[in-house]
């Protein structure tokens, strides 16, 4: 996005608080507040924005254990795995990749072992998934 765009400039201030309200917004971004208000509904309704979340750094969450599970699917099951996928309360997140594995999962639980127990016997369950490749994440640095 073209930081100098009026859009770029909301949308620089949302990526760095995505809590901000219109008039910091506006503030921020050296526009009026119903213009913020009429840029943001319109990147919305055309999907630029699709959310709103929040950085969390597993290692203050001392009840909750977080992995990025990287899974090999096999191409006839690509869909239905995904769908399942989708569908799984442990799965926070789940991207396409273009890396080592053909998906990656944001996976959580409330421990460790919680947290093997759901990739062992819950992913690698699903018909279609082939490997499942953890990385356990422990300090946010950023």
């Amino acid at each position: 996005m073209e930081a100098t765009s009026t859009e770029g400039r909301i949308l620089d201030v949302l990526e760095e608080d995505a809590q901000a309200s219109y008039a910091e917004i506006a503030e921020r971004a050296d526009v009026s507040k119903p213009t913020v208000r009429k840029y943001i509904r319109q990147m919305e309704e055309e999907g630029i924005i699709v959310g709103y979340s929040a950085d969390v750094d597993p290692k203050k969450l001392s009840e909750t254990s977080i992995a990025l599970v990287g899974l090999d699917v096999a191409s006839e099951r690509y869909v239905e795995a995904t769908r399942e996928l989708k569908e799984l309360e442990a799965v926070e997140s789940l991207y396409t990749s273009s890396g080592d594995h053909m998906l990656m999962a944001e996976v959580r639980a409330p421990d460790g072992d919680a947290l093997g127990e759901v990739i062992a016997e819950t992913l690698l369950s699903i018909d279609g998934i082939t490997a499942a490749h953890p990385s356990f994440l422990q300090e946010r640095l950023k």
